[in-house]
């Protein structure tokens, strides 16, 4: 493959990075004060809990389907854990085993929607948005009040910080994404993981068992909400039934604008990190030039458009990139065959 068709990819594929940079270069012009020190670790820190989101929706979004129930899922776990452990059990729960309980409520969810969706054939809108009005109301429920105060332990995630004046989530967050990263692009699992998503039927034809990838993205998509779910409750110090409310949209632009596709087979976490980045610092923008709440949630839904067309456009570029290589290819073949059989 030609070096510039490569670069061309890697620019398509990347994009998220260049629309930062630019970005970042126009804020640092027309935005008093966005990039100072404490404002961009702001900006990493407030992003940190939708980051967990968009990469859930992105791994997803890979693997072909979505997953409309996550943000239910950050206020449902550490709302039941909690439960578990300063009412219906009071006493015999520690913080850190309280921890572990909210990643498994996180868990069985997923495993909950990846087994009615892969094994019955349940459609994932219907069934995440089951889920997603079913917990709410549940949550609803169960806690009418605030949960408060939080052990240190279970809020460490969300509010300690460390050298700099750097929140721990920035560190725990990046480590998330570096791990997920790395699974998709080094080990078999991402291999046949992207590869379902990309194409199930030939998937399933080659011998990969396409039923438990499924199931595993709604597994691995609820821990990270529920991870949300963890960061949420540190940073505001309580548990409310409120937590995650209208974020799961946001998720679907993050994911796509960090190069995931609604096609499924595409995208990497650390493009959705700069997916979710972005929206940190639209969000970030907006409020340091003093820009009204209506507009600012007005831009939040013309991000979502905006995303649906860049994964549309950069379908179409790659495909029409790929289409005259593959011509190229053809005339410069029948080329060499034509200069053959003029010299015989």
């Amino acid at each position: 493959m030609p070096k510039k068709l490569q670069v061309q990819l890697f620019l398509l594929d990347n994009l998220i990075w260049v629309i930062i940079a630019g970005f970042f270069l126009l804020n640092v012009v027309i935005t008093p004060k966005f990039a100072t020190y404490d404002n961009l670790v702001n900006i990493f820190y407030h992003s940190a809990i939708m980051s967990m989101l968009v990469l859930a929706q992105g791994l997803v979004m890979i693997i072909g389907l979505l997953d409309l129930s996550i943000e239910s899922i950050l206020a449902f776990a550490p709302g039941i854990a909690l439960l578990l452990a300063t009412k219906w059990l009071p006493g015999s729960i520690d913080p850190i085993t309280c921890i572990f309980i909210t990643l498994a409520v996180g868990a069985l969810v997923g495993l909950f929607n990846g087994v009615f969706i892969a094994k019955i054939g349940v459609n994932p809108f219907l069934q995440s948005l089951s889920m997603l009005i079913m917990l709410r109301g549940v949550v609803l429920f169960l806690v009418p009040f605030s949960i408060f105060p939080l052990a240190k332990v279970y809020t460490y995630a969300g509010q300690a910080r460390m050298v700099g004046n750097i929140p721990v989530a920035i560190p725990i967050v990046l480590i998330i994404f570096i791990i997920f990263h790395f699974i998709l692009q080094h080990t078999t699992f991402g291999r046949y993981f992207v590869a379902t998503g990309g194409n199930a039927r030939a998937s399933f034809v080659s011998g990969i068992n396409t039923s438990k990838m499924v199931i595993w993205a709604f597994v691995i998509s609820g821990i990270l909400a529920a991870v949300a779910g963890l960061l949420a409750a540190g940073r505001q110090g309580s548990i409310s039934n409120s937590m995650g409310d209208g974020m799961v949209m946001l998720s679907f632009a993050g994911a796509i604008l960090g190069g995931a596709s609604l096609d499924g087979g595409k995208g990497t976490p650390l493009g959705m990190l700069g997916g979710a980045l972005l929206l940190g610092m639209i969000s970030n923008s907006l409020n340091l030039l003093g820009v009204n709440v209506s507009l600012v949630y007005a831009t939040q839904g013309a991000l979502i458009f905006l995303a649906i067309i860049i994964d549309r456009v950069r379908e179409k570029v790659r495909n029409h990139l790929l289409h005259q290589e593959q011509v190229k290819k053809m005339l410069c073949h029948e080329q060499q065959e034509t200069n053959q059989l003029a010299i015989g």
